[in-house]
């Protein structure tokens, strides 16, 4: 049997704090979520401003980037590359840009996911995020 690392509230806490701080000093409204290895849902944080939708995209690019071990922007670049078919992939529905794995001593432990500015911005919050992570 293997040792599973898994994420815990405080975890979250931390990796949420660290997205929001990013995207408040660079003045972006945007939905935070962050989900465990299976893709689901453990944090959800709407800033002011932000367009309803992104309450939707970003929980499903982080659950993307989870189940998948690696980033969103894979799955937008292979269809953007001409691989149409890949939009019937089952339970990835936030193929863009945004969604980034959480890893921690190669195993994917979970995934954050942003949505509320360019997707380029999206992606450099969750990684601030998940920057802040000590492990």
């Amino acid at each position: 049997m293997q040792t599973k690392l898994v994420l815990t509230l405080d975890d979250v806490k931390v990796i949420a704090a660290a997205a929001e701080a990013e995207a408040k000093v660079n003045g972006w409204a945007v939905v935070i979520a962050i989900v465990d290895d299976g893709g689901h849902l453990m944090w959800l944080q709407r800033l002011d401003g932000v367009a309803p939708i992104s309450s939707h995209i970003a929980p499903a690019k982080a659950a993307t980037a989870a189940l998948g071990r690696r980033e969103s922007k894979v799955y937008e670049d292979i269809i953007n590359n001409g691989r149409y078919s890949f939009l019937s992939a089952p339970l990835l529905e936030g193929m863009l840009e945004g969604g980034v794995p959480i890893m921690v001593n190669g195993q994917c432990v979970g995934a954050v996911g942003v949505s509320g500015v360019k997707s380029s911005e999206d992606a450099q919050i969750a990684k601030a995020g998940i920057a802040a992570l000590v492990v």
